[in-house]
């Protein structure tokens, strides 16, 4: 769940999809109930909001976000695992109702009480139910409503108040588990009768039903059809709508009301309803992406006025869903995919007008460049900061290309697949209103994403005058020059190399015209690359000042909103590339961050040493501080833009550029851009310190093995060499923290967190399974010397040593495999089955072991064998219902390694490690495969399981052959026959 916090990896699929395989797998391996598996999912989403009590302020996702996933998405998680089991029961049960059946009805019965037992049991943890100071009054209007439901029940039985709830807390007011009941009840998952649960409702609370009624709601006056005036509009933005009419009014008040109605009624949509109307929340997402998808023309003027007639609506859609919160909800929701879809024609409308000149006195300009620009920057953000892992972008002649084409492909498979479903579940995507979407259907689009590919690929060719991009980028430089210092410009070419006489042309065309150009948006970012090398290089040849470069760069902004994504690309490819000089930031020709440059570099190696990571040379040591040209520019543009939330869709895409390109520069670029912003903004110091500290895990090697040894130690805090403040703690709380940092204090984090907002970014990403599976064999080494000394090393003298010595491993191989699949998803546990598993097992460990005992080699075994299975079962599940590309993959990975398996039973192939580790790691993955994820085998070659089993039954583990092909399906009836009777002749031969 803290995963899909992070600002700068918005999660694609759907936080639903993936909560809901994720309990199924983890109740059956952990082959726990219902209840307890339930109460492990809301103490989690408790925790998640917990941790953000008081953040470090920032641009970051915050408890909006978090609440939703709380109150929205583990709801709806749990609606679908009912939903699962009760299609699962009916496709399964037989046609009479026999004692099968009633078994089936009775599961259905337990998983629904274990559902209602696990929120009752959330009473005892009071420390995770204070509710944040964001929600108290919702919590206390929950706790209301259940004590006037109680009051009036009782009044109606003719009952004294006071009969009820002797035992009742003290403590007035509500909490979170009032909220969560009030999330179950909406969603039907428990009545009414929840509210008369001992201690539910404090006496206090109920001593007031009766006397203090609940005012009148906004949105009750809104329906009974009281016009918009402003203190409605007001009070329905800030309070959320409570019922699906609601929103659905609303709704089409927003694409068939008048003129002023409907920016308004959108404005409202997206306001509270959006962001804290968990109880109805997948509605209000749905009709929110429907207003972007489909709007309906209010003139036959064509697709132009189809556009334009819509445009103040869905620019106000576009600045309600474009804040940071808003979008992770979106994005928890799982409709990422299908809003990019959205954005595509928007962007190909808007920026294909040509604007009304300002001097006519019309301001369609401003709102056609606005409107393009909401949804460019939009679009944006969701495809080339949100960008995917690699293993899931799509490939062109093996090279991977960006995510766009991959958002895109999403959206038409879940098109493809609801138009197969037909209408199986309304709050879906109808096919009335989303279709598939391709790239290709949009030219101008289109040919700009080719221009950033060839752009971020090559340097620019050049142009020559007269050139229809040359005559674009003069009258743009036009425009910009008046901005510019009268002296900063020469006309003079003496000082500029041949190699940049275009852009000397460019520069010197910049004198006459002293108006703004009427172009279409298009037209401006096509010609935007070679007006930003032409002021570049302008100023590194001294004929532009600095100052007047960064009051260009802002007026262009200014002018075109949307500039600033060719800015954010021209100057990342630039700094990638390395050409340009480096320039001082010494307050004079540059911003300087001296005042507050040391601090953060002292509290980022604080940070780091905190969670155990060491970094050499972490300061700039008082040498002269410059960065790379293009870099200064853009970071000297981003300090210009004033902290308003009307511009947050620009700092949105602008601080996550930022930090990308830092990143990739050598140190200290990350501490001396974040300085610059802390100065800026004072109260986002510890935001930007912490974001710094990520920045050293790129592609320090070294640094990554120090933080994962981190996250094993404040989890498990076994392994020797610990740091004691780590070890403190060992628990979630220890992993992840129990909030992100201690308000006023110096930004301390825990190793999880930090792991998780850094992992996605790490360069050698592959280096983390030779990490891990080293760490899991060197705990499982450490672990049987801790058995040992505790004089069971013995196995069959102490078998509840072993037990609990495998819980442990296994608790161990579960954080490993979390560790994997947070950092590297298909990819990683990929490599983990086809080459990092068999490479272990074929390779010689020289190194000293502290504890050389049967033991350790069993838990050696037991874990990996657990790292293996329990990673592939996050990613892809225990059962069958998976995508044909995803099963045919799953069936591939598994099937490459039991084959080397097989190979290596029948002694084709010769192992280097222990015989005992052997053993147990192929009857620890046989037997876990067989008991829990039995659909993995029945896709298995049936040669490759047949040399398994017969390898088995070679060690007695005849039992554990059988039913590995039992589980092989009728496939491999032959070959277990084929067993029986190789079993029945060895058990036979002694007696003849």
């Amino acid at each position: 769940m803290e995963n899909a916090m992070d600002s700068r990896q918005i999660p694609i699929k759907s936080a639903i999809e993936v909560l809901t395989e994720g309990i199924k797998t983890l109740q059956i391996f952990n082959q726990a109930s219902w209840h307890e598996t339930f109460l492990a999912l809301w103490l989690s989403a408790l925790r998640l909001v917990q941790r953000e009590r008081d953040p470090p302020e920032g641009p970051i996702p915050h408890l909006e976000a978090r609440l939703c996933m709380l109150l929205s998405i583990v709801p709806l998680v749990i609606v679908n695992v009912l939903r699962d089991d009760t299609e699962h029961n009916l496709s399964t049960a037989p046609v009479s109702v026999g004692s099968e059946y009633k078994h089936e009805m009775k599961s259905d019965l337990s998983m629904k009480l274990g559902l209602i037992s696990s929120v009752q049991v959330l009473g005892h943890f009071s420390g995770l139910l204070c509710p944040p100071a964001l929600v108290v009054d919702a919590a206390n209007q929950a706790a209301r409503k259940a004590s006037s439901f109680i009051y009036n029940s009782m009044k109606e039985k003719g009952e004294p108040f006071t009969s009820i709830n002797a035992n009742a807390n003290s403590n007035a007011g509500g909490n979170l588990r009032h909220l969560i009941v009030e999330a179950c009840i909406a969603r039907n998952l428990m009545d009414t009768s929840v509210y008369f649960w001992p201690g539910y409702v404090s006496t206090s609370v109920m001593s007031l039903s009766d006397s203090t009624p609940l005012g009148k709601s906004p949105w009750l006056t809104f329906m009974e059809g009281t016009p918009l005036n402003n203190s409605l509009i007001n009070a329905l933005a800030a309070t959320p709508a409570s019922s699906i009419a609601e929103i659905e009014k609303l709704y089409y008040i927003a694409l068939s009301g008048s003129e002023v109605e409907r920016p308004t009624a959108a404005k409202i949509l997206c306001g509270a309803s959006l962001s804290r109307g968990w109880y109805i929340q997948e509605h209000v997402v749905h009709y929110v992406v429907k207003l972007l998808a489909c709007p309906v023309p209010h003139s036959n003027s064509g697709t132009r006025g189809l556009f334009v007639d819509n445009m103040s609506m869905i620019s106000a859609v576009l600045r309600g869903a474009s804040s940071v919160d808003t979008l992770h909800i979106l994005s928890l929701h799982g409709v990422v995919p299908t809003v990019a879809a959205s954005l595509l024609p928007l962007c190909e409308a808007f920026g294909s007008i040509s604007p009304t000149p300002i001097s006519t006195g019309d301001e369609s300009s401003t709102s056609v460049y606005m409107a393009f620009s909401l949804a460019f920057l939009f679009l944006i953000r969701l495809w080339k900061f949100c960008r995917p892992p690699l293993d899931q972008c799509i490939t062109e002649g093996g090279i991977a290309v960006g995510g766009l084409e991959y958002l895109l492909s999403l959206h038409n498979n879940c098109v493809m697949s609801s138009q197969d479903k037909q209408k199986s579940n309304q709050n879906l995507f109808d096919s009335a209103s989303f279709k598939p979407v391709y790239i290709d259907s949009f030219p101008k689009l289109r040919a700009l994403y080719c221009q950033y590919k060839s752009c971020v690929a090559s340097t620019l060719s050049g142009i020559s005058t007269g050139n229809s991009i040359h005559q674009t980028a003069s009258v743009i430089l036009s425009m910009i020059y008046q901005k510019m210092s009268k002296g900063g410009i020469s006309s003079s070419n003496s000082s500029s190399p041949n190699s940049s006489n275009a852009c000397s042309a460019l520069i010197n065309s910049g004198e006459d015209a002293l108006q703004r150009p009427v172009l279409p948006a298009w037209e401006v970012l096509e010609a935007l690359p070679f007006v930003l090398e032409a002021i570049l290089t302008a100023c590194v040849h001294g004929r532009l000042s600095s100052r007047d470069l960064t009051t260009g760069l802002r007026d262009l902004v200014d002018f075109l909103p949307a500039s600033i994504a060719a800015i954010i690309d021209y100057f990342s490819s630039e700094v990638t590339r390395g050409v340009w000089k480096q320039v001082p930031m010494n307050g004079t020709d540059w911003p300087s961050p001296a005042a507050v440059l040391q601090s953060v570099e002292s509290e980022i190696k604080a940070i780091l040493t905190h969670v155990g990571v060491e970094v050499p040379n972490c300061s700039s040591g008082g040498s002269p501080v410059t960065l790379p040209l293009p870099m200064a520019a853009l970071v000297s543009l981003s300090i210009t833009f004033k902290l308003d939330k009307s511009l947050e869709y620009i700092h949105a895409i602008t601080g996550a550029a930022l930090e990308n390109c830092a990143s990739g520069c050598p140190w200290p670029s990350m501490p001396v851009i974040g300085s610059l912003w802390a100065q800026k903004v004072r109260r986002w110091h510890n935001f930007i310190v912490v974001s710094g500290s990520r920045s050293v895990f790129r592609h320090n090697n070294e640094s990554v093995a120090q933080l994962v040894r981190s996250c094993f130690t404040s989890f498990l805090g076994v392994l020797s060499g610990s740091n004691s403040k780590l070890t403190a703690e060992c628990s979630v709380n220890g992993l992840l923290g129990s909030s992100i940092t201690a308000p006023g204090a110096f930004p301390f984090v825990a190793p999880g967190f930090l792991y998780l907002r850094s992992c996605r970014d790490i360069h050698n990403v592959q280096y983390l399974n030779d990490v891990i599976v080293g760490l899991v064999t060197e705990y499982s080494n450490e672990l049987a010397g801790i058995r040992a000394s505790s004089g069971s090393s013995r196995l069959k003298s102490n078998e509840s040593s072993l037990f609990l010595a495998a819980q442990s491993a296994k608790e161990m191989a579960t954080l490993g495999a979390s560790l994997l699949c947070s950092a590297g998803g298909i990819q990683l546990v990929q490599e983990l089955y086809k080459e990092t598993i068999p490479t272990w097992l074929l390779s010689s460990r020289d190194v000293k072991r502290k504890n050389d005992n049967v033991m350790s080699y069993i838990l050696e075994g037991y874990a990996i064998a657990y790292l293996l299975t329990f990673s592939g079962s996050i990613l892809w599940g225990v059962g069958t219902k998976l995508p044909s590309p995803k099963l045919s993959r799953r069936n591939h990975t598994i099937g490459v390694h039991l084959d080397f398996l097989a190979e290596v039973m029948e002694r084709k192939i010769s192992l280097s490690c222990n015989p005992i580790t052997w053993k147990t790691y192929v009857c620890c993955l046989v037997g876990l495969m067989v008991s829990f994820a039995p659909a993995w085998l029945q896709e298995m070659k049936v040669d490759s399981l047949r040399k398994l089993a017969h390898g088995l039954s070679r060690w007695n583990e005849h039992e554990l052959a059988l039913s590995l092909l039992q589980r092989g399906g009728t496939a491999a009836m032959g070959a277990l026959a084929e067993l029986i009777n190789v079993i029945e002749f060895e058990h036979k031969k002694p007696c003849s």
